[in-house]
């Protein structure tokens, strides 16, 4: 009996040490995962050993690894609890609040990253990553709150729910795309231990214009000769779209290589053998290329030694008269940053596009525009939201000479890796105007407009129904004048001097009738005075503009009191007042010849206009505002209201065939 009890714990011990073992390896197996890249395989690998053990700092450093391979990959929701839980156990050191703060800015908790990048920084002083991500995660909001004039939409017919990513164009063909995609039928039929997706293939959409949408991607050749068993992508083309430069990564269990440079050549539509491009050592990675447009420069990406930190963008170039290219360069410390800087895309201007998640960006990997400046260094530039956002955007190309093109994003409203195009529409300059009748607010038909503009713009149209429509240039400033029988001249100004945006101009023209008198709002006196207050000079500057725009009119000023107190002295106080006005007039430069001051007292009570019947409801259109009236009515504030419509000042064309006098 004492031997078997002896015996069963022996079996007990063995299977705990078999476990242990089995563990340890499983452990082991992940981490070397991890080590070469495979963060898709070693996420799935620690998960499965986190559930076997105990110790609670393994398990804190088992809950770092998953965080950075779910931050390695752009799941940053995912990475983010997995961070989260990791810190609390205490493992993964200063790093972790490194990655952590760029998980939750990527999420948009922009200050929970602060707070956590300023604790890096009192751990690691000087960390131009952590000082870049606080001025990220504070532009971020003020960049999607005002955004550029670029138009991204989701380009949902080539994309599906596998990865799509790197397009562009071939050449001048824009109803050609050629892209990256993991998607169901790529001939890659092993998954990815870095993905988790099928490994990735090149493909052709072609825009066909009798249908109107793009017929269903297909492999660029059915040969196995540039689709094959390991995984391709991120083409780009010459100018005429006939030799293709693409990354090609070989994954072989004993022959494991890093991702390389291939260029094919296409005769009669098809595409030739592919020929590696010495760009560097057999075992040095080089990937995302794009060739310049003179085809003697080629962009590439590597973390080749004697870069900045992490994958860098290089440049090789061709020797005149040579075939082969030259010793590969570091596009230098404006580009490349400790961080990553990947899918670089060179224009035919020589600006030069590429994603990084270490500039200042909106989360994740943002795409930059570097260009050239007069010192020959290179001046970067985040293109801001829309082309960005939290999410990972990457790989920009445009449509050769146009503001339009193709990039990829992961951001919300995508499946996985989706692409996107967009536009920059051209900035548009217009006016849109009305004309009415300023005393009754009826629309004028037919009033004629003028355009004059300081680039010698002369335009002339009329308005029917009483609406006009300019289209304007940039850094033009412009007068509209508009004029109609038996009406005052108008005019308003416009400008487009310095607008770095388009802009539409709202213009409301009110031509003032030359056969019924015209109020002036807002003329105020001091209480039983004739003394102008400064607040009527407005509405009297405006009135002498008029003047000046129609220089032949001659007007009567007309002041009217209510009809309380002594007739005589209404009378007495409305002509100082009118001719308060006139004065006020020729000071600013209108002739005198041209003003009449006439005080009516209270001789001339108002009758109520549409628009005063439309300001205040229980006052009839047609209806005078006699004294028997006002006393006619019960409430207060309504006989007040009216008694102050009778307090006014007004002006009515007399002539309009003044001809000044000159001695």
């Amino acid at each position: 009996m004492g031997y078997l009890k002896i015996r069963i714990l022996f079996l007990f011990l063995l299977l705990l040490t078999t476990l242990s073992c089995t563990v340890s390896n499983h452990y082991k197996t992940a981490l070397t995962a991890y080590e070469i890249g495979e963060y898709h395989k070693s996420i799935a690998s620690l998960r499965k050993v986190y559930t076997k053990i105990k110790d609670r700092q393994r398990k804190g450093e088992i809950q770092f690894k998953i965080a950075e391979a779910y931050y390695k990959i752009g799941q940053y929701r995912q990475s983010e609890s997995y961070f989260k839980s990791a810190m609390i156990r205490n493992t993964g050191g200063s790093l972790s609040l490194l990655h952590y703060a760029e998980v939750l800015r990527a999420n948009g908790k922009y200050d929970e990253a602060i707070s956590n990048y300023k604790t890096y920084l009192d751990s690691v002083p000087g960390s131009q990553m952590a000082i870049n991500g606080i001025e990220s995660a504070q532009k971020t909001s003020e960049w999607l709150k005002s955004p550029t004039r670029y138009k991204v939409e989701n380009l949902k017919e080539i994309n599906s729910s596998a990865s799509d990513y790197a397009a562009s164009y071939a050449g001048v063909h824009d109803n050609e795309i050629y892209f990256t995609s993991s998607r169901k039928g790529s001939t890659g039929k092993i998954k990815s231990a870095i993905t988790g997706e099928y490994n990735a293939d090149i493909y052709k959409a072609t825009y066909n214009l009798q249908k109107k949408k793009w017929d269903k991607p297909m492999l660029i050749d059915d040969q196995k000769i540039i689709d094959t068993f390991d995984e391709e992508g991120a083409a780009s083309f010459n100018t005429a779209g006939n030799t293709m430069y693409f990354t090609r990564c070989r994954y072989q269990k004993k022959d494991q290589r890093s991702a390389e440079v291939y260029s094919s050549k296409q005769l009669l539509g098809i595409w030739g053998e592919p020929i590696k491009e010495r760009i560097g050592g057999d075992t040095l990675m080089a990937a995302h290329p794009s060739l310049s447009a003179d085809g003697n420069t080629l962009y590439f990406v590597s973390d080749r030694p004697g870069g900045m930190g992490g994958k860098d963008i290089w440049f090789a170039t061709k020797k005149k008269g040579a075939d082969s290219w030259g010793k590969p360069v570091n596009a230098g410390p404006q580009i490349n940053t400790s961080g990553d800087e990947m899918f670089p895309y060179i224009r035919e201007n020589g600006d030069l596009y590429f994603s990084s998640n270490a500039h200042v960006g909106m989360g994740g990997l943002d795409i930059f525009v570097a260009k050239k400046g007069d010192d020959g260094k290179w001046v970067v530039e985040n293109m801001k939201s829309p082309i960005n956002s939290t999410g990972d955007d990457f790989a920009i190309s445009f449509y050769s000479g146009e503001e339009r093109g193709l990039f990829t994003s992961n951001r919300e409203g995508s499946f996985k890796d989706d692409i996107y195009t967009f536009v920059l529409p051209p900035k548009i300059y217009e006016i849109n105007g009305d004309i009415f009748n300023k005393e009754n607010g009826v629309r004028i038909d037919n009033a004629s407009v003028k355009l004059i503009g300081t680039d010698g713009t002369m335009l002339k149209l009329k308005a029917e129904n009483g609406k006009f429509k300019f289209k304007l240039k940039p850094q033009v400033e412009y007068i509209v004048a508009a004029y109609s029988k038996g009406f005052l001249n108008a005019k308003m100004v416009a400008s487009t001097m310095g607008l770095e945006e388009g802009k539409e101009f709202q213009f409301r023209m009110e031509l003032t009738p030359a056969d019924a008198p015209i109020s002036i709002d807002n003329i105020y006196y001091a209480f039983g005075k004739w003394d102008l207050l400064p607040e009527s000079k407005a509405s009297l500057d405006s009135l002498s503009e008029l003047l000046v725009l129609n220089p032949t009119t001659v007007i009567e000023l007309m002041a009217h009191t209510d009809c309380r107190g002594d007739d005589a002295l209404n009378s007495e106080i409305s002509q100082k007042r009118a001719q308060s006005v006139v004065t006020y007039l020729i000071a600013k430069g209108i002739q005198p010849g041209r003003l009449v001051a006439k005080g009516y007292g209270e001789s001339s009570p108002k009758k109520v206009t549409k628009k005063l019947s439309k300001t205040y409801k229980f006052l009839k259109q047609g209806t005078e505002l006699t004294c028997k009236y006002i006393e006619s009515l019960e409430d207060d504030k309504e006989r007040e209201i009216c008694h102050q419509i009778n307090r006014r000042t007004e002006f009515k064309v007399l002539s309009s065939d003044y001809r000044e006098k000159f001695d």
